[in-house]
């Protein structure tokens, strides 16, 4: 047997989990670059506007992008995976609590963690997680094959739908980003439309029977299938054919940055082009995380991202402010989109990646203590009984 072959072998025996939870740690640490950049590096500029970023900001922006897409495919697939326990009763039930319990964290912990105060009730990825399990809670009850049509109708063609633009709650909900004011200057700020999110948790579960087949055949066809993603986003993006509302264009200064113009897709809504390239990433990496030693850093978010999720954010924030005390003799004021900065300050790419190193370390040494506590917990109990 191969190395490859073992440690296939090894992963298969740990009940095919491995390599979905290394890929949700990968986008758990890149997340926490992004929020690290949100706090500690917030730019005076739209990273992903070509008039005014650098190569570097873009590329520490779009990288994140892989985050969101790739969490609601895994959290599909992990919904089906779980269901071959289970049963789909359980299973069902499971997804409503579940999804019902993320979004009271979104409106209130997860909210309040982006503001240090409560001006505006902000529906993020986790709303989109949310709303997306208690959406797959009825779904599951249908034969595979449908659920895999009514995601391809939920993200195929969606992009259609952009010239529509209303005001209203329910259209900003299902497909238009927006703010809904409720009373003075309290509103709900709705950065995830949910259409295509439905429509990618949905394609996740689809996806889960492939993880039941033998390494070797997971591999070829996880590869193959993120090849395929990739071909279908260079082909569609080469001409401005269909699937993202901004198009692309040469920009007359060099190689790099006709490739940034190629690359810079939509996300809120995420347009099909988004997840054709995010999730053709994504699949070939799942397919290398099986051929390779599990990496334990990846392996403990991967499989604690709730903790991770609720406790980052604030911790970001509340870290950010002595910085900005220190080094610029005041704190920066609100959240993201919504900052009063120092007048003297600059942004700077150095401190982003110096202080998501720190954030990194301090969540694997706070993961570790959690984990250790349930543990104790758990231990206890028999004895207390």
């Amino acid at each position: 047997m191969s190395k490859t072959q073992s440690t296939g072998a090894r992963m298969e025996n740990r009940g095919r989990l491995a390599s979905i939870d290394m890929l949700r740690g990968l986008v758990i640490v890149l997340m926490a670059l992004d929020h690290t950049r949100d706090f500690f590096g917030p730019a005076l500029f739209d990273p992903e506007d070509l008039a005014q970023t650098t190569p570097l900001w873009f590329a520490t922006r779009w990288i994140t992008h892989l985050c969101a897409a790739t969490f609601v495919l895994l959290a599909g697939t992990s919904a089906f995976l779980r269901g071959t326990k289970s049963g789909i009763p359980a299973l069902s039930r499971y997804l409503v609590t579940r999804g019902l319990m993320l979004l009271v964290l979104e409106a209130t912990w997860i909210s309040f963690s982006w503001q240090f105060a409560y001006n505006v009730t902000i529906f993020q990825v986790i709303w989109a997680l949310g709303m997306g399990m208690v959406f797959l809670a009825g779904l599951v009850w249908l034969p595979r094959p449908a659920i895999a049509l009514i995601a391809a109708l939920l993200i195929l063609p969606h992009n259609l739908l952009d010239p529509i633009q209303s005001t209203h709650p329910l259209w900003l909900a299902w497909h238009q980003r927006g703010f809904w004011p409720i009373a003075g200057n309290y509103g709900i700020f709705i950065a995830y439309p949910l259409m295509p999110w439905f429509g990618l948790i949905a394609a996740g579960y689809a996806l889960g029977p492939v993880f039941k087949w033998e390494p070797a055949r997971r591999q070829r066809f996880l590869l193959a299938a993120g090849a395929t993603l990739l071909l279908a986003f260079a082909l569609l993006r080469s001409g401005n054919f269909y699937g993202d509302p901004d198009p692309w264009s040469p920009q007359g200064r060099g190689l790099v940055w006709d490739l940034i113009s190629f690359v810079r897709v939509h996300k809120y809504p995420p347009s099909l082009l988004y997840l054709c390239v995010t999730i053709g990433i994504a699949l070939p990496l799942l397919a290398w995380f099986e051929r390779i030693r599990p990496v334990p850093l990846l392996m403990l978010f991967g499989g604690t991202p709730l903790f991770f999720y609720v406790v980052h954010i604030a911790l970001i924030h509340f870290l950010s402010q002595p910085y900005f005390l220190l080094r610029y003799g005041a704190i920066a004021q609100g959240g993201p989109g919504g900052l009063t900065l120092p007048k003297n300050y600059e942004p700077s790419l150095a401190v982003v990646y110096l202080a998501w190193i720190a954030i990194i370390a301090i969540m694997y040494g706070l993961t570790k203590l959690w984990l250790r506590g349930r543990r104790r917990g758990a231990e206890a109990q028999p004895a207390a009984a």
